[in-house]
């Protein structure tokens, strides 16, 4: 049975903070997906409520990320002038670049 414990490694986890500049950053860690994307959902909902002009995304230790997190990125731009990538991993940049979202929104190395 020990196959149907959870993986602490797949979990998800959100932390978020202001950058220098006061610019919100949202640094995901984990695998995102599903399970995880209304957590994010409300993340930032939060943030852009208080209207911020740009949202960073720092994704340096995300180890994956299905549609549903593509989604939640893909809809933070609605709330605000700018969302940036932040630190992509390899596995996670060739997923935003396999489906285009690279060419939408900046990544930062």
């Amino acid at each position: 049975m020990a196959e149907l414990e959870s993986d602490p490694a797949a979990e998800f986890v959100i932390y978020t903070h202001l950058d220098p500049t006061g610019d919100p950053i949202i640094t995901l860690s984990g695998e995102l997906d599903i399970a995880g994307a209304g957590s994010l959902e409300k993340a930032v909902a939060a943030i852009t409520a208080e209207g911020p002009v740009r949202l960073i995304f720092d994704l340096s230790e995300l180890r994956f990320m299905d549609s549903a997190g593509i989604a939640v990125l893909v809809s933070a731009t609605k709330n605000v002038d700018a969302v940036t990538l932040r630190n992509p991993t390899v596995v996670v940049r060739r997923v935003l670049e396999l489906t285009g979202l690279s060419e939408v929104l900046p990544i930062e190395p």
